[in-house]
């Protein structure tokens, strides 16, 4: 626990209050939003077994992201389309998405650096970019729970929508089972039509 706390300890040790932790869920499914999270963490917050969403089950998950929202000295998410994503490619749309975000937190308070999960972004203030930031430091942990919880209820709202697709098992990943229900029932409005089994399927209607 106490490594996912060394960033931010260099950064309090140097005087700086209000540091921010960035991370982004959703580059890999076929369907859906890019969600990017920032958050700013208190100096003394502790969530003991906090770290990469993706290694935490659903359950703790979901009680994190509360515990982390209602904990949190400021927190802003940024989304960008499926549509968009076809537009501009993921990569963009997964720096555009941390840019929302980040301003959705500047508004509330004023970071004074930015910790960020892998990504590099071209932005006015002091920022470290980490590669496997969600396992490195307490603020990108924290980013990709609130990251992660929002896109799967984004998710299980399309779930309800469109039962047959069954997204509430996975997710929107290209799963052996996903790819077997877009063959059986094609693609709708919310599908990235630029990744490859999406654009394979509409190829072959």
């Amino acid at each position: 626990m106490e490594s996912l706390y060394v960033y931010e300890k260099e950064l309090y040790d140097k005087g700086i209050k209000y540091i921010a932790g960035v991370d982004e869920v959703g580059r890999g499914p076929l369907v859906g939003p890019v969600v990017a999270a920032c958050c700013v963490l208190p100096k003394d917050f502790l969530l003991e077994g906090l770290n990469d969403s993706k290694k935490l089950s659903e359950s703790k998950r979901e009680i994190y992201y509360n515990y982390i929202i209602n904990n949190a000295i400021a927190y802003g998410i940024g989304i960008v389309s499926a549509s968009e994503i076809d537009e501009i490619n993921i990569y963009q749309a997964s720096k555009k998405a941390m840019m929302i975000a980040i301003e959705e937190v500047n508004k509330k308070i004023k970071i004074e650096h930015v910790l960020i999960d892998a990504m590099r972004l071209e932005l006015e203030i002091p920022n470290t970019s980490i590669i496997k930031g969600d396992s490195k430091s307490i603020s990108i942990a924290a980013a990709s729970v609130i990251a992660k919880v929002t896109r799967d209820k984004m998710m299980y709202d399309l779930d309800l929508k469109y039962p047959n697709y069954e997204f509430k098992k996975h997710k929107g990943y290209p799963t052996k089972l996903h790819l077997e229900l877009i063959k059986k029932y094609g693609v709708f409005e919310d599908y990235r039509k630029t990744y490859n089994p999406v654009k394979k399927i509409l190829e072959n209607k």
